[in-house]
């Protein structure tokens, strides 16, 4: 390896972990701060110094790598279950992948001048217009995946606000063409729910309506309510319901929300 500067080692992998991180989220559509974000970036920036070890072998690289992983994804969105921080690790550690995989074709495929890779650790000795393209071309590439990947699985994630007459409750939802469940009287359709995303609330005894289900991978009831107003990525809708479930839907998004009350807001 040719001489490599600490200094420019760590500020390189701070601004790489920070759109490796802002994949990660956007993949899952997990919340957290920008101060976390920003931690994160530089927990991975102290880990690069990796690169400055004798060559690794190729199973203490990936557990370096994964403890790596471990270690930032728990910094950055706090904790979860086991199953969703596994899947947050691996979603993390497979973008990192993917992010190295296509530096090392650049690497391999162009030679460019004061680039280097140690340790699944990528160095740039070269201008800050240069690093900045080479990193936004990863996020975009990353993206296009993304988007690729969705409209395979025909999915989607939106913002809900629930505006009742005592507070204002919002959380993301999936977009699911396979719920239709529906309120039995009116044939509202209704939002899916987490009890833990409405934070406490509970409707009036006398606003609560029961509603069978039969599309959430069984059968039962849900206890639904349809509050003052509803708001659909800030678009106002009318007449739609919102049921209460509780350990239902087993995904990082806790909500599902119909496609047709998607499709009538565009």
């Amino acid at each position: 390896m040719r001489t490599v500067y600490i200094d420019v080692l760590i500020t390189v992998n701070i601004f790489i972990d920070f759109f490796l991180i802002l994949c990660t989220k956007k993949f899952l559509h997990l919340g957290t701060s920008m101060s976390r974000i920003i931690l994160g970036s530089v927990i991975g920036g102290i880990f690069s110094l990796a690169a400055l070890l004798p060559k690794l072998p190729f199973g203490i690289n990936i557990a370096f790598d994964t403890v790596t992983a471990c270690v930032i994804v728990f910094s950055v969105f706090g904790k979860s279950n086991i199953k969703n921080y596994i899947k947050r690790v691996s979603v993390y550690f497979l973008i990192s992948f993917t992010f190295c995989g296509i530096m090392i074709f650049i690497y391999t495929s162009f030679k460019p001048a004061g680039m280097e890779i140690y340790n699944d650790t990528v160095y740039f000795n070269i201008s800050p217009i240069v690093l900045i393209i080479l990193t936004l071309a990863c996020y975009y590439i990353l993206k296009i995946i993304k988007r690729l990947t969705k409209g395979v699985n025909g999915g989607g994630i939106c913002n809900v606000e629930i505006i009742t007459s005592e507070r204002v409750i919002t959380f993301k939802a999936k977009i699911d063409s396979g719920c239709n469940v529906k309120e039995p009287f009116s044939g509202n359709y209704v939002i899916i729910a987490e009890e833990e995303l409405l934070d406490g609330y509970k409707p009036k005894a006398e606003n609560t309506r029961i509603i069978p289900f039969t599309s959430l991978g069984g059968e039962g009831i849900i206890h639904g309510f349809c509050p003052k107003k509803i708001k659909i990525d800030g678009v106002e809708i009318n007449g739609v319901y919102v049921g209460i479930c509780k350990n239902i839907i087993k995904s990082e998004v806790r909500a599902l929300i119909p496609y047709e009350i998607i499709k009538n807001t565009k």
